[in-house]
C-alpha cells in the first residue's frame, strides 16, 4: 500500500470523526496545522507539557489506527 495525502479539510473531518474528545481534536489540529509547540499547545490549554504530549499521541495513533496510510 502506498501512502495517501489529503487535503486538510480531509484530514480535519478524520479528526472529527475518530477524536471524541473536543480538547484533543483541538490540540492535534492546532499541533498538524499550525505546527504549534508542545509548550505552546500546554500553555493555551492549562495542561502539562507531558499532558499535552500524551493527547496528542493518543488522538494521532487514534487516526492512524484507521487511516495508517496518511500523510500529514
Amino acid at each position: 500500500m502506498s501512502e495517501v495525502e489529503l487535503s486538510r479539510s480531509e484530514i480535519q473531518t478524520l479528526i472529527d470523526e475518530w477524536v471524541f474528545d473536543e480538547k484533543a481534536r483541538k490540540i492535534l489540529a492546532r499541533r498538524w496545522f499550525d505546527g504549534v509547540t508542545y509548550e505552546k499547545l500546554a500553555e493555551e490549554f492549562g495542561l502539562s507539557t507531558r499532558q499535552t504530549v500524551n493527547i496528542v499521541r493518543k488522538a494521532r495513533n487514534e487516526v492512524f489506527k484507521h487511516f495508517p496510510k496518511i500523510t500529514i
